[in-house]
């Protein structure tokens, strides 16, 4: 099968002068220079946080200049050729947590289980996402930034945490059918057995499938930082993503990615980019990859862990990193390859512009495809069906029989993990590009 889009490249976007506590006082001008850095790597999109309490700080007050303080930034975006994604409920980024009032101390109350808050979540995101609509470089909605970190401060449970997601999906269709609707989980959802968040919820939710790909969650110590468990990691999480969806051509956005200090020294930051992305791009699953992160975090800030301070393509003075340089290649490669222009991903062939379109047919809410030949791949079969046995998920972690046997047989090229049924369904196999299924040893 042959997908019909080129890979998009990104990269979530921090602010090189003080981090997202920026939003208390924009500066376009920052904004600017470090679009223009992103832009000047090949980049085609950028993730954006707004942070929720700062534009509802009341459950019935909705701050107008939070709203327009997004859109600015937006607008600045576009002038350098820039599509963006916003995440809407922040929530939780790089291990803060942002909350309103109105859950905390004397209001104390669940963001996933009380029934006000969802009604306030909603609303926010009616608004806000009526908002972005209006900017034709806008191409998704999130509904935040990986939401299950949230929990256990908020307790929920497996059922709670899907309708949650499930009303907001709507929600944000609802006020922009021609947007991608999308739910962000980090990694828990997919190796941790009593998570209240599971697999089936990210892969039936929402236009797409994202996955966020940190090899800190203990990959690195398999067999270090440029061992092939490592620099597979992501295209094993895209497999899994695959695997456990029921429709064989549901895409999948590698939505988080990085170079992560201590895991992945600097000396091999370029190199671990390149096999990381050699692997990866070639899965046909694969929408696109979007970096973190856009730039680094000024050290006069206190109180991150370490790592944090170092995920930046560029330094906060604009100077491009190893990984910057190195993702810089494998972009102009990719397009080449594919028949787009480096700047705007513009496909030559038919003149449509993959920086700034959705790639979904016109009011369908689906996507295109993505891009690369699908086809005479093998499939290992996962003994756990992730949508009916989130119970087993430690079955499939990093370091397990199952992930063991999977990076040894990758090693020998691409290889797609089916699960369940699916193994024996010759469409859904034939789909996905799979002519022979072996199992574990």
């Amino acid at each position: 099968m042959l997908l019909s889009r080129p890979i998009r490249f990104g990269a979530n976007y921090v602010p090189s002068a003080g981090w997202f506590h920026s939003w208390l006082d924009p500066s376009p001008d920052t904004y600017r220079r470090d679009f223009e850095d992103l832009a000047g790597i090949g980049l085609d999109h950028v993730r954006v946080f707004p942070v929720w309490p700062w534009i509802q700080p009341n459950r019935a007050l909705i701050r107008r200049r939070g709203v327009d303080d997004v859109l600015a930034l937006i607008d600045v975006a576009a002038e350098f050729g820039l599509s963006v994604a916003v995440d809407l409920l922040q929530g939780h980024l790089s291990s803060f947590d942002f909350l309103p009032s109105w859950v905390l101390t004397w209001h104390r109350r669940s963001v996933f289980t009380d029934r006000d808050v969802r009604d306030g979540i909603a609303a926010y995101a009616d608004t806000l996402t009526r908002a972005v609509a209006s900017r034709d470089n806008v191409f998704a909605v999130t509904l935040g930034n990986e939401v299950n970190n949230l929990y256990p401060a908020n307790p929920t449970t497996p059922q709670e945490s899907r309708s949650w997601a499930a009303e907001l999906i709507d929600v944000v269709r609802a006020a922009a059918p021609g947007l991608l609707s999308l739910h962000s989980l980090y990694d828990a959802t997919w190796y941790d057995p009593g998570h209240p968040f599971h697999p089936a919820d990210n892969v039936d939710l929402g236009d797409l499938t994202t996955v966020h790909s940190w090899v800190f969650n203990g990959v690195s110590q398999i067999d270090g930082p440029l061992g092939p468990a490592t620099v597979t990691h992501a295209d094993y999480l895209v497999e899994l993503a695959a695997a456990t969806a029921l429709d064989p051509a549901r895409p999948v956005w590698l939505q988080e990615i990085g170079v992560p200090l201590p895991d992945v020294p600097g000396a091999d930051a370029a190199e671990f980019v390149r096999r990381t992305l050699d692997a990866v791009t070639a899965n046909p699953a694969l929408w696109g990859v979007t970096w973190w992160c856009s730039h680094d975090l000024d050290r006069s800030l206190a109180d991150y862990p370490e790592r944090e301070y170092d995920l930046g393509l560029f330094t906060v003075d604009h100077r491009p990193k190893p990984a910057a340089k190195e993702l810089e290649a494998v972009i102009g490669e990719a397009r080449r390859a594919a028949g787009t222009s480096h700047a705007t991903g513009t496909d030559h062939a038919t003149g449509t512009d993959h920086a700034t379109g959705t790639g979904r047919a016109a009011g369908t809410g689906r996507i295109a495809g993505t891009g690369r030949a699908a086809g005479g791949r093998r499939a290992l079969r996962c003994p756990v069906d992730l949508r009916t046995q989130p119970e087993r998920r430690a079955e499939v972690a990093p370091g397990g029989p199952f992930h063991t046997e999977w990076v040894r047989l990758r090693q020998a090229g691409p290889l797609a993990i089916v699960a369940g049924d699916r193994a024996d369904d010759a469409p859904h196999l034939r789909t996905r590009g799979i002519d022979a299924v072996v199992t574990q040893a």
